[in-house]
Parts: C-alpha cells; structure tokens; sequence
C-alpha cells in the first residue's frame, strides 16, 4: 500500500515538473504562427429617423451602411429602427467613409456619404414623402415656355359651312 501511495505520488510530481517545462516552452521568443493584430478603432454612430412634416419617429426604418474603400463598395450592413426612431451601429471603423441609405414605406429613399472621424456621431434624418411623378408633358423649370402637346393644345376652330 505505502509503494503505491509512493508512486502515486511520484507520477503527480513527475507530471507537475513535465507541465511546467512545457509551459515554460509558450513564452519562448520564437513564435509560431499567426500574430495577432488588434482591430482598428471603431466609432459609434446614433442615426435617428423622423418625419420631415412634424418630427415623429419613423419605426422599422431600414437603415443600410455601405462601407467604402475608395469608390468601391464592401458589402452592407442593415439594421432597422426602434419604435424611438433611433438606431446604432459601432462596428464601423474610423477613418473610412460610409454610405449611408434609409428605406421606410411611404417615404421618399435617403443617401448620403458620411466620413466617419470621431469616436462618436449623431445623424438625423429628416424623411420626406414622395414627390409628383415626372412627366415629359409638363414644365418643370420655373421660368420655361410650356410646350403645347396634342392634349393641352386648343382645339381648331371648326370650318362653319357657308351661309346662303
């Protein structure tokens, strides 16, 4: 009984001493492997969607960033709005410039390039209803001739048959 208590101890130590030499082995300088490299520094952006007629919150927005990398786009994240209106991203790294795209039904489709620069940044939008449809029939500068078409041109006077 007292070998196998003496052994069983021994195995213990052994493998103490043997883990020891192999953790000892991790903080050598020669590295194997991949490096790591930290990730770049990200902003967080709050975008807040209203409607341009009286400033209620838009629920259910899509909001679509477009990250870019020069004129290319890499792809797209979509997140939607809460019932506030308002949602937030804090993925996208600082220094690049994104292209930023609102949806919601009803409303006309907002764009615009944004460069992210600051660790944090607040966009409202404003979302507008749909305008007039556009027509090749109408005028649409201020100050332009209207063009006569065969709907909107005066009728010709008919040709009355001669009196006797």
């Amino acid at each position: 009984m007292f070998r196998r208590l003496a052994l069983l101890v021994f195995v213990i130590g052994f493998g103490l001493m043997a883990s020891s030499f192999s953790a000892n082995g991790q903080d050598s300088d020669s590295r194997r492997g991949r490096k790591y490299k930290a990730p770049p520094p990200t902003a967080r952006i709050e975008i807040s969607v209203v409607r341009d007629s009286n400033g209620k919150p838009v629920e259910n927005a899509a909001v679509i960033f477009h990250p870019m990398q020069g004129e290319k786009d890499e792809g797209n994240m979509e997140l939607k709005t809460n019932e506030d209106g308002k949602t937030i991203i804090d993925v996208l790294p600082m220094g690049d410039t994104v292209r930023l795209q609102v949806i919601a039904k009803g409303f006309q489709t907002y764009g615009e390039d944004y460069q992210v620069d600051k660790a944090e940044m607040a966009i409202d939008i404003r979302m507008k209803r749909p305008g007039e449809q556009y027509s090749i029939y109408k005028s649409h500068a201020p100050d332009a001739p209207v063009e006569k078409t065969p709907e909107t041109a005066p009728a010709k006077p008919s040709q009355a048959p001669p009196q006797p």
